[in-house]
């Protein structure tokens, strides 16, 4: 029988905490709450975890401290907690390496949905996407391995991936040369349509871009189509 995921909830909210507790467990996720960043370290210590739920707004050392301090011992998926308009902290939480976010109040199943979606990307060996058969797709000098979900530098050196990197590149491998919008894109993703305001898209590209030396003004293989999207612009090759 397949084993249960195991999630780490860090909310000051008592009753967030408890309810997120009571309604995750229903559907077989197991579930350790603690209230800052404090007990969040500690329980991080003593446990292994397939995802983290943060709440941003911590007491004491914040949410985007701690979610920089664990992005820095494991790529282990992260979804925040964001109350209404904290834009900034929500894209500085992108930048650091966030797989998604939900802004507060939230509805449980809505989470329960987007916690399923990035388990499945950090966990299917094979990708969210990308056809049966396809060992690797190779572009610039580059290689991306779906089976094995890493990414080799013309060098042969692996460069780390988050899930959500990952599922960036795979989704503009898959459609090179065409221009995809920022709601495609988060819809190809997420299964949502971007907000007016989501630069969700644009801070994940520029992330990418580092990654894959490409960044600057200049960028030549992840290319910003002004009032379009994004295209990727090489030739690229499956094996």
């Amino acid at each position: 029988m397949e084993q249960s995921p195991h999630i780490l909830v860090v909310d000051d909210d008592r009753e967030i905490r408890d309810l997120l507790a009571r309604f995750l467990e229903k559907h077989r996720i197991r579930v350790s709450a603690v209230r800052d960043a404090k007990e969040a370290r500690r329980a991080w210590l003593n446990g292994h975890y397939q995802l983290v739920v943060l709440d941003l707004m911590l007491p004491g050392e914040s949410g985007l401290d701690l979610a920089r301090w664990m992005r820095g011992q494991s790529d282990v998926p992260i979804v925040m907690l964001t109350a209404m308009g904290e834009e900034t902290d929500r894209i500085i939480g992108l930048e650091l390496g966030a797989d998604d976010y939900v802004p507060k109040p939230f509805n449980p199943r809505e989470l329960l949905a987007r916690i399923r979606a990035v388990l499945r990307r950090a966990g299917d060996p094979n990708g969210t996407h990308g056809e049966p058969g396809t060992r690797s797709f190779r572009f610039a000098g580059w290689a991306l391995e779906p089976s094995r979900r890493r990414l080799l530098n013309p060098d042969g050196v692996e460069v780390p991936l988050t899930g959500g990197e990952y599922d960036l590149l795979l989704a503009l491998l898959e459609r090179p040369n065409r221009v995809l919008t920022r709601d495609m894109l988060l819809d190809l993703l997420r299964g949502r349509q971007a907000g007016p305001f989501d630069r969700a898209i644009d801070v994940a590209i520029s992330r990418l871009r580092r990654k894959l030396e490409d960044d600057g003004r200049n960028a030549q293989l992840i290319k910003t189509v002004r009032g379009g999207g994004y295209v990727l612009a090489a030739t690229v090759e499956r094996a």
